[in-house]
């Protein structure tokens, strides 16, 4: 029994050995789900690309094994300063995705990675460069006319044109054009685009002085705009306000005057009635009355003896 594990470990130890070795001599490779493979022969290719994940066999020494990746991958580029059409200097950095269609002819072409992002500096900045100096700085910015395309009422949209300069392509659409003129080049180097993309747009120093400077007028457009149309309202607001209130104030004064001649009326019956029934006790209580809202004792008056103001004191005892 010990001599048959004996063996059988012995075997295991051989195989071990032999695999071993032949990974170190180049034999065996491994190729993972991530990867393709072509196979050369003193520099030049031999068959066909290797793209089955698992484990390979090669003659060792005078082959070599090109690993070549399957997904997409990221090329990003340096920023460019690029006129626009009307004449405004902005830097513009751009990234792109990018896939090797053919592994066998890639290697053919630019031969490793490296030299396909270099492939792609030239191709990729060529076509950023072509489109945004035919287009003007603004299309480069915005994507849509989202403000003016927004329901809102019609002095404020007439306001939002006056503000903002209409676009009619976009910074999207832009993107697509330039990854259009790309994908032209692209083939030749066997590289498929996937897509590209502005990163980031900067200004040149007198560009953003300049666009801040017409930024802050748009804005004190606006609101000079909004403030003149608020006078506006508050005048009117003001105005039907006085209206209203004259008409109350009016309306008031007229039902105080009936009311203050219904009491005066009333009164009159009053005293007419009060008179009637004793005119010469009426008489004396509205002397008495004016005796005592017009003398007080700092008064001095001067009558004759016949005055009708005296009468009742000259009958006094």
């Amino acid at each position: 029994m010990k001599g048959t594990l004996k063996s059988i470990f012995r075997v295991f130890m051989v195989l071990a050995i032999l695999v071993i070795l032949a990974f170190m001599s180049g034999i065996v490779f491994i190729i993972d789900e991530t990867k393709q493979v072509v196979i050369t022969q003193f520099g030049k290719p031999v068959g066909k690309p290797i793209t089955d994940a698992g484990l390979h066999f090669k003659k060792p020494l005078i082959q070599q094994a090109n690993y070549f990746e399957k997904r997409v991958l990221q090329w990003d580029g340096d920023p460019n300063q690029i006129p626009t059409k009307d004449k405004k200097y902005i830097w513009v950095d751009t990234y792109a995705r990018w896939r090797i269609t053919k592994a066998l002819e890639f290697l053919q072409s630019v031969g490793n990675e490296i030299n396909a992002h270099a492939r792609l500096d030239d191709i990729v900045n060529s076509a950023t460069r072509d489109v945004i100096t035919g287009h003007l700085l603004v299309e480069a910015i915005r994507d849509t006319n989202r403000i003016l395309e927004t329901e809102v009422e019609e002095a404020d949209v007439s306001l939002a044109e006056e503000a903002l300069e209409r676009i009619e392509v976009g910074r999207n659409t832009l993107e697509g054009l330039i990854l259009e003129r790309a994908s032209r080049l692209a083939p030749q180097y066997v590289i498929e685009l996937v897509d590209v993309r502005i990163k980031r747009i900067n200004y040149v120093k007198e560009v953003r002085d300049k666009v801040y400077d017409r930024m802050i007028a748009e804005r004190k457009r606006a609101a000079e705009r909004y403030r003149s149309e608020g006078l506006g309202k508050s005048a009117e607001i003001s105005g039907q306000l006085a209206k209203e209130l004259k008409l109350i104030t009016s309306e008031a004064y007229r039902k105080a005057q009936v009311l203050k001649g219904k009491a005066d009326a009333e009164a009159v019956t009053i005293y007419g009635q009060a008179y009637n029934q004793d005119p010469d006790f009426y008489s004396f209580v509205k002397t008495l009355e004016t005796y005592r809202n017009t003398i007080d004792e700092n008064s001095t008056i001067i009558l004759t003896t016949d005055a009708d103001y005296y009468k009742y004191l000259k009958g006094l005892k």
